[in-house]
């Protein structure tokens, strides 16, 4: 910048230039910083690589209703009391937890004649219902989901705590929220029984159950609190609202249970923070949320339902907006064609501060917001465009 000024003519062009490079400046660091606001599904969590949509477009016209429905099991006499022993706890729900694993096949005729030496990846599932539904994370499958183009090639395992192992079937996935559902058909499976997440406190003790490392691991039991609750958590362009706990999670045991002291799941254990130097940082999928998923995942395939509003930004920061005499809130970087923001009117450099009625000054705000709607529903919309406020309707 100072060798820059010091060419220029006159005091006044030095401050012209200063002042506009500076924005510049200023303006490519938001453009860099660009974080994805509930947008379209891109690539696959964790491996990197590029994965196609977990279920297919919906089309109104389309019969893409399978009629199939979940029963899950119901609380009954076998409830435990609130602040059961550990011991307790994990006789009661441990059965319901599963391993499973993806392997590159050579299949013929229906048999596998051979399998990869190593498996692509290797997990843990809840048994969420007796005819053999189960509930894992989607990148613990997401090479058996056909969507993804390897699913012919892939054999999917699910191995039971009692020594029984089956070929399970996958049922639908969404990599947005880190979900899938497969099936196997055995008899007399242990189905969990599922709590309710919105009845959570912080400091509450739980317990995680799953196969850390792999399936040779399989059965794990840890121990530790809920951490916080609503935490916003992004992993690459997805924002997932999770449970914080400390119970030790490692890899293999995402698509475990989090489990409450009545013995029932109240989270699907999904990440975990790996930095050196920092322990006890677990995350887990709220149950609530799960089950609602998984009813779509058993009846469609995918999730029919997700709002999107289709666009991209980056939050203003209080700084920023003293900076540029701008409002606070989510600056728009772009806005996907078709999408609903198109149509309401949103365009590039808008400034999006109320959502729902709902003050918009971070993506947590904006995200929190457009999840309490529906696919269809109607918001109101409030931005500021070259300093005049508008008012927009938006369809999701």
């Amino acid at each position: 910048m100072s060798n820059n000024r010091s060419n220029m003519p006159d005091n006044r062009s030095k401050g012209s230039f200063a002042f506009t490079a500076t924005v510049l400046a200023l303006l490519a660091v938001i453009i860099a910083g660009v974080l994805c606001i509930a947008f379209q599904e891109k690539r696959g969590a964790e491996t990197g690589q590029t994965i196609k949509q977990s279920g297919p477009e919906y089309k109104a016209n389309e019969p893409v209703d399978s009629g199939k429905t979940i029963k899950f099991k119901e609380a009954g006499e076998a409830v435990l009391e609130k602040g059961s022993s550990v011991v307790d706890i994990a006789k009661k729900a441990g059965p319901s937890i599963v391993g499973i694993r993806t392997s590159l096949a050579d299949f013929m005729g229906g048999i596998i004649r051979g399998l990869s030496e190593k498996p692509l990846a290797e997990g843990s599932g809840i048994i969420i219902s007796e005819d053999g539904y189960v509930l894992t994370n989607y990148h613990v499958v997401q090479f058996a989901d056909p969507a993804a183009g390897t699913g012919k090639i892939v054999a999917l395992e699910v191995f039971l705590a009692d020594g029984r192992q089956a070929r399970a079937e996958f049922v639908g996935g969404d990599r947005m929220n880190d979900l899938a559902v497969v099936k196997v058909t055995l008899d007399n499976l242990p189905a969990a029984e599922l709590g309710d997440s919105s009845e959570l406190e912080v400091g509450e003790p739980v317990v995680a159950i799953g196969n850390p490392l792999g399936l040779e691991l399989a059965g794990t039991v840890t121990v530790g609190v809920v951490s916080a609750l609503n935490r916003i958590v992004a992993t690459e362009d997805v924002f997932l609202r999770l449970i914080q706990t400390d119970a030790a999670i490692n890899p293999g045991n995402s698509g475990g249970a989090l489990i409450n002291s009545r013995g029932q799941v109240i989270g699907v254990n999904s990440i975990k923070v790996s930095v050196p130097g920092v322990e006890g940082l677990g995350f887990a999928i709220p149950i609530n949320d799960a089950k609602e998923i998984a009813e779509q995942l058993v009846k469609y395939g995918y999730v029919r339902d997700r709002p999107s509003s289709g666009i991209k930004g980056k939050e203003i920061s209080e700084v920023f907006a003293g900076l540029f005499g701008m409002p606070r809130g989510i600056l728009v970087i772009d806005v996907k064609t078709g999408s609903g923001a198109e149509k309401a009117g949103i365009k590039t450099g808008d400034v999006i501060i109320s959502f729902a009625g709902k003050e918009i000054k971070s993506i947590k705000d904006f995200y929190l917001a457009e999840k309490e709607h529906k696919r269809g529903d109607t918001v109101d919309v409030e931005i500021v465009r070259r300093g005049e406020r508008k008012k927009l309707k938006l369809v999701l």
